[in-house]
């Protein structure tokens, strides 16, 4: 049995986060105590395990301590594998699917009444589901972790979203593939934005040649963005209801303390956002 208590951070005044400690144990890999950081939204849902995990409690060596979930920054593979081994164990899953993300809009679909095998590391950026005990993962490391329910449907999704998915509206994607696939309704569906990349630090210089002209409106300063406003007017625009987008408001390149972060670190690792049907 993993002994968890909780573990209170300071967080900004308008979020509502969770975040959960769990002691070191035998039954986990790393060398420190999981941090892992759980949204209101989703808590108040039964049969949901979902979390979004820090840097802390893997077995990665600097500049990837230590908690690394992703095979392609150069880490060593053993360190990686027990890393995921111990996001399994926290989530309580039977099996963990992981996508190879490309910054694109491919989204992946997995049935529960139709019998197939799936592939890990398909290239794709999200995934949705209605299978109980399979969990789904996105890694990343200032790009948005974004976690989907429908807790009529009970189906479930993970995508992963940085400025090039906002380009190509991977959100919208996503919603429209759930309504097509499993009926989901556009008014009950739950989505939760991630610790990621903040309007204080998206800073994107060539904004002109890159983002279309819709996204000035989500301008902050010269040069700065807000990626998550950018992220919540795209659920908006897909048929979301305001009360059921939540956003962490907690920004990875400054908090490297808890999360990695690309922009700041440069070579580093990627944390784990992770959802499952129990």
């Amino acid at each position: 049995m993993i002994d968890d208590k909780c573990f209170m951070i300071d967080v900004p005044p308008t979020s509502s986060l969770s975040f959960q400690m769990i002691q070191h144990s035998p039954e986990l890999h790393g060398s420190d105590e999981v941090v892992y950081f759980q949204f209101e939204s989703l808590l108040r849902e039964q049969g949901l395990m979902h979390a979004v995990f820090g840097r802390h409690g893997g077995a990665s060596d600097p500049p990837f301590s230590s908690l690394n979930t992703s095979y392609s920054t150069g880490d060593d593979a053993d360190r990686v594998r027990r890393n995921l081994s111990t996001v399994m164990k926290v989530m309580g899953g039977e099996n963990l699917l992981y996508m190879n993300q490309i910054h694109g809009r491919e989204v992946l679909v997995l049935h529960g009444k139709v019998p197939s095998h799936f592939r890990q590391g398909a290239q794709a950026d999200a995934v949705i589901t209605d299978r109980k005990n399979l969990i789904l993962m996105v890694k990343q490391a200032d790009c948005q972790g974004i976690l989907f329910y429908d807790p009529t449907t009970r189906v479930i999704a993970a995508a992963h979203c940085g400025w090039r998915g906002n380009v190509l509206n991977i959100l919208g994607s996503v919603v429209e593939r759930m309504v097509l696939e499993f009926g989901c309704s556009r008014a009950r569906l739950i989505a939760a934005i991630g610790p990621s990349l903040g309007p204080c630090c998206a800073e994107f210089i060539g904004y002109p040649k890159i983002f279309p002209r819709s996204f000035r409106s989500s301008m902050v300063r010269e040069n700065y963005f807000d990626l998550w406003r950018i992220s919540r007017l795209q659920l908006l625009e897909a048929g979301l209801v305001e009360e059921n987008i939540e956003v962490a408001g907690v920004c990875t390149v400054c908090r490297t303390d808890l999360f990695f972060s690309y922009r700041a670190e440069k070579t580093t690792g990627r944390f784990a956002t992770a959802i499952m049907l129990t």
